[in-house]
């Protein structure tokens, strides 16, 4: 039997891109074994530290002590107590505490050396710094800062740190991934993306050299550096590869100069669209909470009845009448016992990937609280997607539904409030539905809310049983930050073949 392949895995986060590495292959005999992981953020780590945990046992099985924990049946102590040596194994992994590369390097690089030991077999290094600094919705809020000086955020140049450990640990391959605005980013005056690249072939001097491959885009130029691109042949379009979510993001694949390939070997393989519909439909149907007033079903029933009924004069051109189905009543738990949560509608590789029968229900699927104006908004916005196949712009909406806001009219805000649409996929999941709920409103208006955690990271495709730690709003944040493990299964069965090959 093959050793798996190591892989390290910086600004981890909750762990979308090792879930999916660590997924190739047999579950008896995987490709690849994260041996360490490194993260900044408390509740990312814990949440890190748990699947950590999870791996450690054979066949990719949790024990039954787990999905108690799941269920709420005993608490996380007792979990730990009852697998210690599995804990202790996943703490050594995610180095038992949350680190942060470029203040705790020195702990940081000793926890690496001692993880890849000195064995020259062939590794990994993936990983996505930060994107606060390269995001478009990032550099506008930099914009409003006093005194902002771009070359002195650091967040601009912590792919540097990515950099030193590509220089310093020379990894066979490697896959960093970023937001799109990463491309625009113009910190020091020009386009910092020629930079990157330029670095990532080149980490040391005297080093290895790498060769920088999209995983999207075929090219039929190359020079002495390899294949030549364009920098928007870079970005990853999620939905195009069976992800329920259309999320673009830039990947880069660095691969060692010495490795000769096929550029056309390394592509992604284009699936179908994946639907919210389809990916949603057999959750248990939640109402929202009412956060200013009391929170009862009959005072949430009533609110929507009369907003959907007010929605349907207004939207309804051919004047059908509308049918209003049984409105739900519960708010959703942490868990929720039912015998079927994912439809059969998506598609089998998806649900096999997503399904695990074992949790005997839905973990995470409780909703938020939310303003009754906010409601009777959701409402419309959700019927009017139905009826017209698209999310209504703020323009669009009933004068007697717009936030009282001074900046409304600007034409800054044209999709403050924005469905998911059910015949489509998501549009993207970001931390900011940590803040509110207006960008990731339900499809279905008989309930009138925000997504969940659950439905969110489902969207994103993290498994049923994948547990976030943290307060719901560091939930949120989690998912929204995460890239996509689906996707990644897919780039880590690529990069498998490379170094099987």
């Amino acid at each position: 039997m093959l050793k798996p392949i190591k892989v390290v895995d910086l600004f981890a986060g909750p762990g979308g891109l090792g879930e999916g590495f660590s997924s190739v292959g047999a579950d008896s005999s995987p490709t690849f074994k994260i041996v360490a992981s490194i993260e900044k953020e408390e509740s990312a780590h814990k949440t890190l530290t748990l699947r950590a945990f999870v791996r450690e046992f054979p066949n990719k099985q949790p024990p039954l002590e787990y999905y108690q924990y799941l269920r709420k049946e005993i608490d996380k102590k007792t979990l730990i107590e009852t697998y210690p040596e599995e804990w202790c194994a996943a703490q050594k992994e995610t180095f038992g505490t949350p680190l942060s590369l470029g203040k705790d390097n020195e702990l940081i690089y000793s926890g690496i050396s001692e993880a890849l030991g000195d064995d020259e077999e062939p590794w990994v290094l993936i990983g996505g710094p930060p994107c606060q600094a390269y995001s478009i919705a990032g550099r506008a809020k930099n914009k409003s800062i006093v005194n902002y000086v771009a070359e002195l955020d650091p967040r601009n140049f912590l792919y540097k740190e990515y950099l030193a450990i590509i220089a310093k640990y020379e990894p066979t391959v490697f896959v960093m991934e970023n937001v799109k605005g990463i491309l625009s980013s113009t910190p020091l005056g020009t386009p910092i993306f020629g930079k990157i690249l330029e670095d990532l072939r080149k980490p040391k001097l005297g080093g290895p050299e790498y060769k920088i491959y999209s995983l999207s885009t075929m090219t039929g130029k190359s020079d002495t550096n390899g294949p030549i691109y364009a920098p928007k042949d870079f970005i990853i379009r999620a939905e195009e590869y069976g992800v329920p979510q259309c999320r673009h993001r830039v990947i880069l694949l660095g691969v060692r100069s010495n490795l000769t390939l096929n550029p056309a070997s390394l592509l992604l393989t284009k699936t179908d669209h994946v639907t919210v519909k389809s990916t949603l439909t057999n959750m248990p149907k939640l109402r929202s909470g009412l956060s200013k007033e009391l929170d009862t079903a009959v005072n949430w029933q009533a609110l929507t009845k009369s907003a959907l009924t007010e929605a349907n004069q207004s939207i309804n051109e051919t004047g059908k009448q509308l049918t209003i189905e049984e409105q739900p009543s519960s708010r959703g738990a942490a868990f929720i016992r039912a015998k079927k949560t994912l439809s059969e509608i998506m598609p089998k590789p998806l649900y096999d990937w997503l399904s695990d029968d074992k949790i005997k229900g839905v973990i995470q699927h409780e909703s938020r609280g939310h303003m009754s104006s906010d409601i009777e908004r959701y409402s419309y916005v959700s019927l009017y997607g139905q009826i017209h196949d698209k999310s209504p712009r703020i323009n669009e909406l009933p004068i007697n539904l717009l936030p009282n806001h001074k900046n409304i009219n600007s034409g800054n805000h044209v999709d403050r409030f924005r469905v998911q649409l059910a015949n489509h996929p998501s549009k993207t999941i970001t931390s900011h539905i940590a803040k509110d709920s207006h960008q990731f409103i339900h499809y279905d208006p008989s309930q009138a809310r925000g997504l969940t955690v659950r439905e969110a990271a489902r969207l994103q495709t993290f498994p049923e049983n994948y547990f976030f730690e943290g307060t719901r709003t560091q939930q949120y944040v989690q998912v929204g930050n995460a890239v996509p493990p689906y996707l990644a299964i897919q780039i880590g069965n690529i990069i498998g073949k490379i170094l099987r090959g």
